[in-house]
């Protein structure tokens, strides 16, 4: 019987990625910090990148102790020639960074929809574009997409959004294509709501939008769909980030990985 194939280029220890530069945009708060704390627990080294310095220097802190380093990054992702640059020598990748703005189409600021698709889609590629030169120059590396059930269904009133978390998808998929003669993978992982800040600014937003009590909005509109009635936590989104990051994950690529509690269920 022939032995298994080494995984060409995958850290020492199957269970981290000691040795590994990690970079996470959005890094200063929810799913990003949850990400950076998660894969520098795995010993990576992350550069954490955000436009928010306290919430870097708060991560920063919380970091300490950790078998592997948080590095802040001050960084605001439409600054995308920096954006490209800041990616250079990284193995693995995290495109997390996003925001959200509930409107109806009609009455939807153009400068607000183009700057969204700026920092969920255009950011992206530019970080991509940054890191692959290293992750191909050594056969392996890791890009993680965080998308969202939006990048899967609509939902009213939030055009910028769904546009960009689907063009997101497929981004992640044609990389996907190109990066695996090199052994990259590139993946999205796509929950359903998370308790994050942008999700509890989302709460008032869905309500004038609604006109509804903001009390309702959790249940009827925000959870609706959701066989599981809660809000996934910030920390079981950046399980599934790990995952996807590690050396045994070599052959998940081009996918999503849907943390939806059951939404695309029905």
């Amino acid at each position: 019987m022939t032995a298994p194939r080494a995984l060409s280029g995958s850290p020492a220890s199957s269970a981290g990625l000691g040795g590994r530069t990690a970079l996470v945009t959005g890094a200063a708060g929810g799913i990003g910090r949850a990400c950076a704390l998660r894969l520098a627990a795995a010993g990576a080294r992350v550069r954490a990148v955000d436009r928010d310095a306290e919430g870097l220097a708060a991560l920063t802190e919380r970091a300490q102790g950790l078998t592997g380093t948080v590095e802040p990054h001050l960084l605001d992702l439409t600054d995308l020639d920096a954006a490209e640059l800041t990616a250079a020598g990284t193995d693995v990748l995290v495109n997390n960074a996003g925001l959200q703005r509930v409107s109806p189409l009609e009455e939807f600021p153009p400068d607000v929809f183009r700057t969204v698709l700026t920092v969920m889609v255009e950011a992206p590629f530019r970080l991509i574009r940054g890191a692959l030169p290293h992750m191909y120059g050594q056969g392996w590396g890791r890009i993680v997409n965080v998308s969202s059930v939006h990048g899967l269904r609509a939902s009213a009133f939030k055009s910028a959004y769904v546009t960009a978390k689907h063009g997101l998808e497929g981004l992640s998929k044609t990389v996907a294509l190109e990066g695996a003669p090199h052994g990259v993978t590139s993946n999205c992982v796509s929950p359903g709501y998370v308790r994050t800040p942008l999700v509890e600014k989302q709460l008032a937003d869905q309500a004038r939008a609604h006109a509804i009590p903001e009390e309702q909005v959790l249940s009827e509109v925000l959870l609706r769909d959701s066989a599981v009635k809660r809000l996934i936590e910030p920390e079981e989104v950046a399980e599934a980030v790990a995952y996807l990051c590690g050396p045994h994950t070599s052959f998940v690529t081009g996918t999503s990985l849907v943390l939806d509690g059951g939404w695309t269920a029905h």
